[in-house]
């Protein structure tokens, strides 16, 4: 193989790469609304059986996108905490899974897995994947903020802290 045909080969994997985390962590707003949609919740810590609408017209709300499978979804559990505990009842905050209930995981073993990892908000279940599909989520986690008028202000794929996820809260607020 020519120098000059590494070379090229490093590029284009420098490239790919690069448009690869661009695609994987998608932050950023893209100002599209979405129309408010009832989700199924879970009987869990913080969250009761009935349903949600998601987002919350008048109020941001913060979606989380998740699964009992995912590491990363594990670790950012503690994140998304402190980030609750810090912006209080003022923003909806809402954790749904789109594992298919009944098949690979119960709802006790959601139920369980979130009282494991300290979840004290409102637990959802996206059964048909009806929100899945609406948000063209492609992995978890995968966290929306919407603002009080339903627009997506920040979606991020992958982990992302707490002070960041309060910061892009607070520019939703004032959007």
């Amino acid at each position: 193989m020519k120098r000059r045909e590494v070379i090229a080969g490093l590029g284009s994997l420098a490239v790919l790469g690069g448009g690869a985390a661009l695609t994987l962590d998608g932050t950023g707003s893209n100002g599209s609304s979405m129309e408010p949609l009832d989700v199924e919740t879970i009987d869990a810590s913080g969250s009761s059986d009935g349903t949600v609408t998601v987002p919350q017209r008048g109020q941001v709300t913060v979606l989380e996108l998740f699964a009992t499978w995912c590491s990363v979804c594990e670790s950012m559990m503690s994140e998304l905490t402190t980030a609750h505990e810090r912006l209080g009842d003022e923003v909806q905050f809402v954790s749904v899974t789109n594992e298919p209930l009944g098949e690979t995981v119960t709802r006790a073993d959601v139920s369980a897995w979130w009282t494991d990892h300290e979840g004290a908000w409102t637990l959802g279940a996206d059964t048909g994947l009806t929100l899945t599909q609406r948000l063209d989520a492609k992995g978890v986690p995968y966290t929306v903020v919407f603002d009080a008028d339903n627009r997506i202000t920040w979606s991020h794929r992958g982990r992302t802290d707490a002070s960041k996820l309060e910061t892009v809260v607070e520019r939703a607020r004032t959007e």
